[in-house]
């Protein structure tokens, strides 16, 4: 299931009325994070995942301090708009020492506007809180963006890495699309409480770091890693956890082994039987190709029994985010 021949995803209603494919094309590490970038390989990327069907781009207006949301802008240009399902997000603010949440209606109006024109629309199909702020009541901030609604700036309305109580409070101001969170084989805690929120309300929910951040691949070792990249300081990589996590990859891996695709296709179709719509972040086209041939993987329910054997919830050692991350997200 390696093939890189062309295929057309699967489309799926997220939340019942945003319809976007199955698979999507996430653009972080376009901007940063993750070593060395290549920006004209990015363009030829997201040009080349459209001609798969892979049509639904996810990015933010803090990766790389806005330079994310300018290439996927650049990469539009030229009539490929309209072939897009485009989102976006607001809501932290990069500083010299990290990053800082502002979800106030004050900023989440002028973060929108500076999100245009970077990406070069008059609109935005999917509009994400990146996070609740704690000193601001989520109903604030929700409210703030269904006037974007109203303005016809944003389609849609999403967040991102916020708990049930959260999600119930902002759907109760407007609806929610789409909820979106980490979720992989390695990082399984939606499945406490958000994904059953979000399944009873009729939300729909995007898996972000599906390969929990390259470790689900099987290609990655920790002296791979680039001096700057950012996954030198997650806990998951940690010398302590990484060889591990290693084995119980290389234990996916002979599950994948048995349909002949690949762990990070694998782990991608892992997800979409469990409903939801992963967006691998892909840089080259290689990998994008990839990942859009997932699609044609099929898990069967003996398969899906022994991964559960094999990777319950919490059998990956080390948090997905150090604790100054973890701060930041809501887990239930």
């Amino acid at each position: 299931m390696t093939t890189t021949t062309p295929s057309t995803l699967d489309r799926i209603l997220l939340g019942g009325r945003l319809e976007v494919s199955a698979i999507g094309l996430g653009c972080m590490g376009m901007a940063e994070f993750y070593g060395d970038r290549d920006e004209a390989e990015s363009i030829r990327t997201i040009h080349e995942a459209l001609d798969r069907g892979m049509n639904f781009l996810d990015t933010a207006d803090m990766y790389g301090a806005g330079l994310s949301e300018e290439i996927v802008g650049r990469a539009l240009a030229g009539g490929h708009r309209d072939r897009v399902t485009l989102a976006t997000k607001c809501g932290l603010i990069r500083t010299s020492d990290g990053v800082r949440v502002d979800a106030s209606p004050r900023h989440i109006s002028q973060a929108v506007d500076a999100s245009l024109k970077r990406l070069g629309t008059d609109r935005i199909d999917l509009y994400y809180l990146h996070r609740v702020d704690p000193t601001v009541p989520v109903e604030e901030s929700v409210g703030a963006m269904a006037e974007l609604v109203r303005a016809g700036k944003v389609r849609h309305l999403g967040l991102s890495e916020a708990g049930s109580q959260s999600i119930r409070a902002a759907h109760a101001v407007h609806p929610i699309t789409a909820v979106q969170t980490e979720y992989s084989l390695a990082s399984r805690n939606p499945e406490r409480s958000i994904l059953p929120t979000v399944r009873e309300l009729g939300i729909g929910f995007v898996a972000y770091s599906p390969f929990s951040r390259g470790l689900l691949s099987g290609e990655l070792s920790g002296a791979e890693l680039a001096p700057d990249d950012m996954r030198r300081g997650l806990p998951r990589f940690s010398d302590d956890n990484l060889g591990f996590n290693q084995r119980l990859v290389t234990r996916i891996g002979e599950l994948a082994s048995q349909l002949a695709c690949s762990p990070a296709q694998f782990a991608l179709a892992w997800l979409v039987a469990q409903g939801v719509v992963p967006i691998p972040g892909a840089q080259r086209r290689t990998h994008m190709s990839e990942n859009a041939s997932a699609g044609a993987v099929a898990l069967t329910a003996d398969i899906l029994r022994q991964v559960d054997e094999i990777v319950p919830a919490g059998a990956f050692a080390g948090e997905r985010f150090p604790d100054h991350l973890l701060a930041l997200v809501q887990e239930d």
